[in-house]
């Protein structure tokens, strides 16, 4: 059975209600950059890319994404993303700190995802890795799974276009993390978990965790109760002990 404190568990989390957005296309290294800029915050990381890769190589398709298995690796990416959906509602019920490992190239949708958020009580940032064009190549060129190399200079090209737009969108929150051969890390990992380890202060946030406070309050009392082997009732606010067991 369950100590009180036990049941506590999440709700003084200090990472949740909060959201990090990652954008950046093929071979920019966000993977790289999540483990050394938020590794360790206990956050959750949302990726379908790790189950998308365990797909194709159970299908027997190749990793290197050909045109004739175009069909066939869509399948195995739906699968993916089934997974990676239930993984996201799950943490978000609980309002767990999440990380969202996405490209960027899809600006509403990723705002979409961002205002859903905020409507929730969740404080929303991004980190936007950059590269030049010419490492983002040679890094997917190296990668097990790549794509052609037209694809990746096109999501490139789509997701530098949205740079200043989520800039707009996410404010102070918006952090850029130039990741090129060389480039230090230190000072945007010093910024980034700076922001996140402020206390969130969305109404919308605290009301949430006073409620779910309480139930588990009544929750843990409703156990210790049960501890000591004497049966209650509650009517209209009034406990009154039944009978000893």
């Amino acid at each position: 059975m369950k100590t009180f404190q036990q049941l506590l568990e999440g709700i003084y989390d200090p990472n949740i209600f909060k959201a990090v957005f990652l954008a950046g296309g093929p071979g920019s290294g966000k993977s790289y950059v999540v483990s050394k800029v938020v590794s360790g915050l206990g956050l959750k990381v949302i990726n379908s890319d790790e189950p998308f890769e365990r797909y194709l190589v159970k299908a027997g398709l190749s990793m290197k994404m050909p045109d004739d298995e175009t069909a066939a690796r869509d399948v195995e990416r739906k699968k993916a993303k089934r997974v990676t959906g239930a993984r996201k509602g799950h943490a978000i019920d609980g309002r767990l700190g999440i990380i969202i490992d996405g490209t960027g190239k899809d600006y509403d949708k990723m705002i979409r995802q961002a205002a859903h958020l905020g409507e929730l009580g969740y404080e929303t940032s991004m980190v936007f890795v950059n590269t030049t064009l010419e490492t983002a190549l040679d890094r997917n060129r190296k990668r097990a799974r790549s794509v052609p190399p037209n694809i990746a200079k096109q999501g490139w090209n789509d997701v530098q276009k949205n740079l200043q737009r989520f800039q707009r969108y996410f404010g102070k929150r918006f952090f850029v993390a130039d990741n090129n051969l060389g480039d230090d890390l230190t000072p945007i990992t010093k910024a980034v978990r700076r922001a996140i380890s402020k206390t969130v202060k969305n109404p919308i946030a605290s009301a949430w965790i006073q409620s779910e406070l309480q139930k588990k309050k009544e929750q843990g009392e409703r156990q210790s109760f049960t501890q000591t082997g004497v049966r209650f009732k509650t009517s209209r606010g009034i406990t009154t002990q039944v009978e000893k067991t």
